[in-house]
C-alpha cells in the first residue's frame, strides 16, 4: 500500500512543492493544490458525465425493453448488449475514470501526510532521524499520540512529528540540514487562521481556545461541502430521470451516510486532510454543475449521432476487431452454450432437464479428451450413468 501511496504522491509532491514556493502558506497551497488536481482530472470528469448523459439519452429504449422481456432475462440481456453496441455505448464507460480518480486521491494523501517530504524536500536520513526523536519524546512527555511511539510505517509519522516539534523544538537541534531552522518556519504557515492544519480536530480539547474552534469545525464543513455534492446529485438525478429505477430509496441513504461518515472521519485525521476534503468537495459540485449545464439534451443528442457514426466507420475499417460490447455477447453466447440451466427460451429447467443437460455436457467433455489422445470412448459408459 504504500508503493501506492509514494508512486502517485512523488510527482503530486513536485507539484505541490512548486506551488508552496509561489505562495508560502500552506493553506492556500492545499486550495491551489486541489484546483489543478482537478483540472488534471477535468478530461476524465468529462467523459464520465458525457457516457452517463448518453446513457441518459437510452433509458426510454432501455425502458422498452425492459417491459418486452420483462420474463426473459437472458433474451433482455441479448437485446441491451445490442442496442449499446448500435448506439456505440459503453455501460462500464465510467469505470476507468473513476478508478483513474481514486489511484489519484492516494497520491493526493500522501501528499497531505507528509509535508516534509513534499514541501521541504528534506532527505530520508534525515526525515527518519526526526521521527526517531519526535517518538522518543512523545513516549517521554506522553503528550502526543497518546505516549505511544511513532512508527515509520505510521502514514501520519511526519505529521505527529510536527506536533512533538511544536512542542519541543529545542530537543530537534541537532538534526542536520537546518532542520530546525526550516521546520519552524514552515510550521508557521502551516495554518489556517492560526490553526495548525497538522493537528487532529477533537469534540474534547484542553480549552476552547480559537485554534480549538477553528479545528473542530472543519471536519462539520467537509461534511456540508460533501452534503452539497450529495444534493445536488439527487437533484439532478431526479430532474432527468423521468422513471426511477427500483433501489432510488437505498442511493439516497448512502448519499446522505457519505457526509456523515465524512464528519467522523475528519475527527480522525489531521485538520489538513478536512481543510482538503472542504475544497474538494467544493470543486467537484462546480465541475458537476458546469458539466450538466453544457450537457444538454441537444447536445448529448448531436454527440450521441456523431459517436453512433464514428463507431460504425470504425467497426467497417476495422472488422477484425471487435469493441467491448462485441465481447461482451460473445463471452455471453459461450456462457449460454456452456450452462444448461437454462433452456433457449429463458425459462429455467426442471431438475430432471437439469440433471440430464449436465451428464451431456460431462459426456461431451469425456468424448473431447479422449479424441484429444487418441484414446476409444465407450459409449455405453455414460448409458449407465443415465
Amino acid at each position: 500500500m504504500n508503493f501506492i501511496y509514494e508512486l502517485i504522491g512523488v510527482p503530486l509532491g513536485y507539484l505541490m512543492s512548486l506551488i508552496y514556493n509561489i505562495v508560502p502558506n500552506y493553506a492556500i497551497a492545499i486550495i491551489l493544490f486541489t484546483l489543478v488536481t482537478k483540472l488534471l482530472l477535468f478530461p476524465f470528469n468529462y467523459k464520465t458525465q458525457k457516457n452517463a448523459a448518453r446513457m441518459q439519452l437510452l433509458q426510454p429504449k432501455l425502458n422498452k425493453l425492459q417491459k418486452s422481456f420483462a420474463n426473459n432475462p437472458t433474451r433482455l440481456q441479448e437485446e441491451q448488449n445490442k442496442l449499446y453496441q448500435e448506439e456505440g455505448v459503453n455501460p462500464m464507460g465510467s469505470c476507468l475514470p473513476a478508478f483513474i480518480q481514486m489511484f489519484l486521491l492516494f497520491g493526493v494523501i500522501d501528499v497531505v501526510y507528509k509535508p516534509i517530504k513534499h514541501v521541504l524536500r528534506l532527505s530520508k536520513s534525515v526525515r527518519m532521524a526526526a521521527v526517531e526523536k519526535a517518538s522518543e519524546l512523545a513516549m517521554q512527555f506522553k503528550d502526543v499520540n497518546e505516549g505511544k511511539a511513532i512508527a515509520s510505517n505510521n502514514l501520519r509519522h511526519e505529521l505527529l512529528t510536527m506536533e512533538v516539534f511544536d512542542k519541543h523544538p529545542e530537543e530537534f537541534r541537532n538534526i542536520g540540514e537546518s532542520f530546525s531552522e526550516l521546520l519552524r518556519e514552515f510550521s508557521e504557515n502551516f495554518t489556517i487562521f492560526g490553526a495548525n492544519l497538522g493537528k487532529t480536530p477533537t469534540l474534547h480539547p484542553e480549552t476552547w481556545d480559537k485554534e480549538a474552534i477553528i479545528l473542530c469545525a472543519i471536519p462539520f464543513l467537509a461534511g456540508l461541502s460533501q452534503l452539497l455534492v450529495s444534493f445536488y446529485s439527487m437533484y439532478h438525478q431526479k430532474k432527468t430521470n423521468t422513471n426511477p429505477q427500483a433501489g432510488g430509496g437505498c442511493m439516497t441513504a448512502m448519499m446522505l451516510f457519505s457526509p456523515v461518515m465524512s464528519i467522523w472521519i475528519g475527527f480522525g485525521v489531521p485538520a489538513g486532510v478536512g481543510f482538503y476534503w472542504i475544497w474538494s468537495s467544493v470543486f467537484s459540485f462546480l465541475v458537476s454543475l458546469g458539466l450538466n449545464c453544457y450537457f444538454t439534451h441537444d447536445r448529448i443528442v448531436v454527440m450521441n449521432e456523431k459517436e453512433k457514426e464514428k463507431a460504425r466507420i470504425y467497426a467497417e475499417k476495422h472488422p477484425e476487431k471487435k469493441t467491448f460490447m462485441q465481447k461482451m455477447l460473445e463471452q455471453q453466447a459461450a456462457l449460454e452454450n456452456q450452462n444448461g440451466g437454462t433452456s433457449n427460451s429463458g425459462e429455467k429447467m426442471s431438475r430432471s432437464e437439469q440433471n440430464k443437460a449436465n451428464r451431456n455436457a460431462i459426456n461431451d467433455a469425456r468424448r473431447r479428451m479422449a479424441e484429444k489422445y487418441g484414446d476409444i470412448y465407450d459409449e455405453s459408459y455414460s448409458d449407465d450413468e443415465e
